[in-house]
């Protein structure tokens, strides 16, 4: 028989479940889950902010496909994440949160509901925003708890999972023998799409005269990932991808379209549409017109159907539905070749009418002419992370990220500040590759003290900064609705960013010539450590009429 206490319990659990990384901010209720790492293998990385904390256990899950763990302390360690969490929550990322609390009956650390330190209930606060939110009610029932909810984490559609964490089971402890844990506590597989669903499908794809598929983030989480390509090699078809799909296939996959997927929509007669919803990207289903058919897949039956009525509604695995297409096609698609070559001239049309701007050395240079000089430094071993408005969407449309996992953004909540995070749990889960950290100014001002953090943990992340003195993507609206006499709240600084950097102990530049930015990028990239490129971009009319809302 042994005494070990319930830290030690946690971190064991986490271990014995794969996690080897650990994302926080300290407080005194949850340190003793950090002696526990420190016997278990687990690395215990720290933050400035709670909330960038959990961003990293969401980043974490997306580049692995495993899920990301982060343990923030009671009352507003666990506030301070709630946003993360939602963030999650709408992205569908499995990711787990352990969230301090106050002793529940040791009258020395105040006990329950008598106005103790940090004392809030966080898991009526974190319901609304997690697939599950539940306290540990024993010590020796933490390793159960913690496995539940990973297996909760990952399964079905993907989220994040709360637990609460009191303060005295974490400092108490129990016998090793009364330890409660199950082994096999996972289930891997997601659920395989209605065969007879799969056989509809195939027939209305090949009977199809301009189909197009569209694949969005729950391609991320399956198991046969690879049925995409494998599929397009069969039966070559237009296809968009979007979310965490980016960098599904290579840039110059012949069937890959980025830039016309409102136009192919428009004159589709067929379009399949896998793992994402018929939100605000498809304008919540009217980019889909009556006149085609849409078979929608998801791993949510509630999702499908939302915003729009479906011809065929299949609740399943993405990458299981690709691949019972080429089990049932074998050849037989339909004849699209016409199809897919008026669309890629249409977009290589639209690719030339910004080669001007792309291309021209200007001071300060255009936000399209940087991110095509950032495309250079964008190949197969590259994470990219995006976090801002107009800068990062005008990247977007240029970078080329390559592989799972190369892509990260805000997503569909569009939660500014995921920058720091993801890319600090991107090089950790990566070290092997490239993280550039693509940043607007507005968004770089939320958690741009993390470089303190990655400068002192030696995680050297590249971050470039679009810096146009405004939160452009609002003011351009706004501007344009009540002028610029009334814009207000919009404005910002040119800010020297890069020299916040240099006094965090990361490498800095500061470019205002489209000259100066290759080599200033050779020097960020080679320098070894934490750097921010802070960039004075003009402005440009690539973006105008875009929406913010």
């Amino acid at each position: 028989m042994a005494f070990v206490s319930g830290g030690h319990i946690v971190a064991r659990a986490l271990a014995e479940a794969g996690v080897d990384h650990l994302f926080t901010l300290c407080g005194g209720h949850i340190q003793m889950i950090y002696d526990g790492c420190l016997d278990n293998g687990i690395r215990v990385v720290d933050t400035r902010h709670e909330q960038t904390a959990a961003h990293a256990a969401d980043g974490w899950a997306r580049v692995t496909g495993r899920p990301g763990v982060a343990a923030v302390t009671a009352g507003p360690g666990v506030t301070n994440a709630v946003t993360a969490m939602a963030n999650a929550a709408r992205a569908g990322v499995p990711m787990l949160l352990l969230g301090g609390q106050g002793a529940r009956q040791l009258s020395q650390f105040g006990g329950q509901d008598r106005g103790a330190l940090q004392e809030l209930g966080g898991v009526e606060l974190m319901r609304s925003v997690s697939k599950w939110s539940v306290a540990v009610p024993e010590t020796r029932r933490l390793a159960e708890y913690v496995h539940a909810a990973l297996r909760v984490a990952e399964s079905g559609v993907p989220g994040p999972v709360f637990l609460e964490l009191p303060l005295d089971l974490l400092v108490m402890g129990c016998d090793e023998t009364e330890v409660v844990r199950f082994g096999g506590f996972r289930a891997p597989r997601r659920a395989a799409p209605d065969p007879a669903a799969l056989d509809q499908a195939a027939e209305l794809l090949a009977g199809a005269v301009r189909p197009v598929l569209v694949v969005g983030s729950q391609w991320r989480w399956s198991a046969h990932r690879e049925a995409l390509a494998a599929l397009l090699a069969q039966v070559p078809v237009p296809v968009f991808v979007n979310g965490m799909a980016r960098g599904a296939l290579p840039p110059e996959h012949p069937c890959l379209l980025t830039q016309v997927r409102q136009e192919a929509l428009r004159d589709a007669d067929l379009v399949l549409l896998c793992g994402t919803p018929l939100d605000f990207r498809l304008r919540y289903g009217e980019a889909v017109p009556p006149s085609a058919r849409l078979v929608q897949v998801d791993l949510d039956a509630a999702e499908i159907g939302r915003n729009r009525a479906v011809d065929l509604g299949i609740v399943g695995d993405t990458g299981g539905f690709l691949a019972g297409l080429l089990e049932r096609l074998s050849g037989r698609g339909p004849a699209a070749a016409d199809w897919l070559a008026r669309l890629r001239q249409t977009e290589q049309g639209k690719i030339d009418a910004t080669r001007v701007e792309r291309e021209t050395v200007s001071a300060p240079p255009s936000p399209l002419f940087v991110a095509a000089r950032l495309d250079r430094f964008v190949d197969q071993r590259t994470i990219v992370v995006g976090d801002g408005g107009d800068f990062v969407a005008t990247a977007a449309y240029v970078l080329r990220p390559r592989g799972v996992g190369a892509w990260m953004d805000p997503g569909p909540l569009g939660t500014l500040g995921v920058g720091p995070g993801y890319a600090m749990a991107a090089q950790l889960a990566r070290p092997d590759h490239r993280v550039l950290w693509v940043a607007g100014d507005g968004a770089f001002g939320l958690h741009g003290l993390e470089l303190e953090a990655m400068v002192r943990q030696a995680i050297p992340v590249v971050c470039v900064i679009g810096n146009d003195a405004a939160w452009t993507q609002i003011r351009r609206g706004q501007v344009a609705m009540v002028g610029v006499e009334r814009a207000v709240a919009t404005g910002l600084s040119a800010a020297r960013y890069d020299q916040v950097a240099a006094a965090l102990g990361a490498h800095g530049e500061w470019v205002t010539d489209g000259a100066e930015l290759d080599a200033a990028l050779e020097r960020a990239f080679a320098a070894g450590r934490p750097a921010v490129v802070n960039v004075e971009i003009g402005a440009s009319e690539f973006r105008r009429g875009a929406l913010a809302v």
